[in-house]
């Protein structure tokens, strides 16, 4: 949909520029033929110089680098595209159809002051729209961020008062067990802090990235005990992660894919193995999990809704600042997600 109005746009907007440049000024002097040419040789200059303008020095430059340098990059390119349409007029269009605008040096201050302004007046026209299309799909994906929160906030706040009389109810349950079997106790404790999560710690907007993976490492135990010795799980974290923040309840769809699809489904042993790294402020998690061979199997029956839904709420909380890998093999599956906290910023 996006491309199809980017084309639209540019379609537009070059051919509106294209017959300025042709009918506007040869109908000023009446000498339709030479302006043709003059807007054949125009056209293709003020076009390379917004698209890279906009697409690569503001979209890319600007988010990458520090302002002087965008801004350095943008003179010299502007400098340079400046000096080739001069020459292309100079030596190509002047001598054959303006021969009497060959007075003027080929380095002309005025006649470069007017080139300059007349590239980016029509520069600054077409990132205008861009602007503004950025700004209204902000507006729009920050309604739906609000929308989405409501009403999980909503939903979690009905769903709250049994899980309350649960999680109480289990505490207590711990204190007897404990006394005659450890074994219950430990599962109800893990029991008890994955309830605790969903309750007190979910309806934040972040939480540190060592709580979201204590509240998975609870998951996991309940699920050792489902299956027993038939499954291997190992949790590496490989750096310190105290320090970073992640929106609530992001990976436990991913680790219950790798249950549904990878354990569940197979016989035999079963292993799953979840690295968290950090590299210059950015941080990913890879969750892999042994599966048994099968035919081509679609990213919904793979992940459900649960997939689903954790693609679209990194969409709405970390637009442009994250990665989300999948690797299906015969007998393994891959998630890699990637977050950059700093450039969401």
């Amino acid at each position: 949909m996006n491309l199809n109005r980017d084309v639209a746009f540019n379609t537009v907007f070059w051919l509106l520029y294209f017959l300025y440049q042709w009918l506007g000024l040869a109908s000023l002097y009446g000498n339709y033929h030479d302006y043709f040419i003059n807007a054949c040789m125009a056209l293709p200059v003020a076009f390379l110089f917004s698209r890279l303008a906009v697409h690569l020095l503001i979209k890319k430059r600007l988010a990458e680098t520090s302002q002087t340098t965008y801004w350095v990059y943008l003179i010299l390119f502007s400098l340079f595209l400046l000096v080739l349409r001069r020459y292309v007029n100079y030596y190509l269009i002047y001598p054959a159809y303006f021969p009497q605008a060959r007075h003027m040096p080929f380095l002309s201050a005025g006649k470069m002051l007017v080139e300059f302004v007349n590239l980016y007046t029509i520069t600054g026209l077409y990132t205008l729209y861009y602007f503004i299309r950025s700004w209204y799909e902000e507006r729009f994906r920050v309604h739906q961020l609000v929308q989405q929160t409501t009403t999980a906030e909503l939903n979690l706040l009905k769903a709250q008062v049994q899980p309350h009389f649960v999680f109480n109810t289990l505490n207590n349950i711990y204190a007897t067990a404990l006394k005659s079997s450890p074994e219950t106790a430990s599962l109800i404790a893990h029991l008890s802090g994955f309830l605790a999560y969903n309750l007190y710690e979910s309806n934040q907007a972040m939480v540190s990235l060592a709580t979201e993976i204590a509240y998975i490492e609870h998951y996991i135990e309940l699920q050792k005990n489902r299956y027993g010795p038939k499954l291997d799980v190992a949790i590496n974290v490989y750096r310190p992660i105290h320090d970073l923040q992640i929106a609530p309840l992001l990976l436990l769809p991913l680790v219950e894919n790798s249950f549904k699809h990878g354990v569940a489904s197979s016989p035999g042993l079963s292993w799953i193995r979840i690295d968290i790294a950090r590299l210059d402020g950015k941080f990913s998690v890879k969750i892999a999990n042994s599966k048994d061979e099968q035919g081509p199997v679609s990213v919904t029956d793979l992940g459900g809704i649960g997939l689903s839904n954790v693609k679209k709420r990194l969409s709405l909380i970390y637009p442009d600042a994250h990665e989300l890998t999948i690797i299906d093999e015969p007998h393994s599956y891959l998630i890699s997600l990637t977050i950059n906290p700093l450039k969401n910023d």
